[in-house]
C-alpha cells in the first residue's frame, strides 16, 4: 500500500452507536425539544378523514345500516386501543432517558437498549453483593 491509501484509511471516521441514555447532551439536543415524529393522534386523525373519504366514494348499498352501526362501535373499540396504546408510548417517553425527543421506532430501540443496560447494571450489582456478604462471613469466621 501507498502512503496516500494509509492516509486515507486513517482519516476516515469511525462511528459507534450509543444509545440515548449512555450519551452526554449536546447542545443541538437540549434546544430541539420538539420531537420529530408525528404523534399517533395525527396518524389516527388522518386515517379516519381518509376512510370518511373513501366510504363517502362508494355508492349506497341497502342493508348496509346495520354494518355502517357494527363498525361505528368497532371503532370506538379500536380508538379506546389506541388511546391506551399513545399513553403507554408518552409513558416510554418519560421512563427512558431523553424519549421525549425520539419517534416511535427509534423509542423502542432505545427501551430495549436502555432494559439491557438496566439488566446489566442489576447483575453487577447483585455481583457486589455476593461479594460483600463472603468478606462478612470471612469477617466473622476469623474474628473481625
Amino acid at each position: 500500500m501507498s502512503s496516500s491509501s494509509m492516509e486515507q484509511e486513517d482519516n476516515t471516521p469511525k462511528h459507534t452507536i450509543i444509545p440515548t441514555f449512555l450519551r452526554k447532551p449536546s447542545d443541538d439536543q437540549a434546544s430541539s425539544a420538539v420531537s420529530s415524529h408525528k404523534s399517533l393522534h395525527v396518524f389516527r386523525h388522518s386515517r379516519r378523514r381518509c376512510r370518511k373519504e373513501l366510504t363517502a366514494k362508494e355508492p349506497a348499498k341497502e342493508g348496509d345500516e346495520d354494518e355502517e352501526k357494527e363498525k361505528e362501535e368497532d371503532e370506538d373499540g379500536d380508538g379506546d386501543d389506541r388511546e391506551e396504546i399513545e399513553r403507554k408510548i408518552h409513558a416510554l417517553q418519560r421512563i427512558v432517558p431523553g424519549g421525549e425527543s425520539l419517534g416511535v421506532d427509534k423509542l423502542f430501540d432505545e427501551t430495549a437498549g436502555y432494559i439491557l443496560a438496566l439488566q446489566y447494571q442489576v447483575k453487577a450489582l447483585r455481583a457486589l453483593t455476593g461479594f460483600f456478604e463472603k468478606l462478612e462471613k470471612e469477617k466473622t469466621k476469623f474474628g473481625g
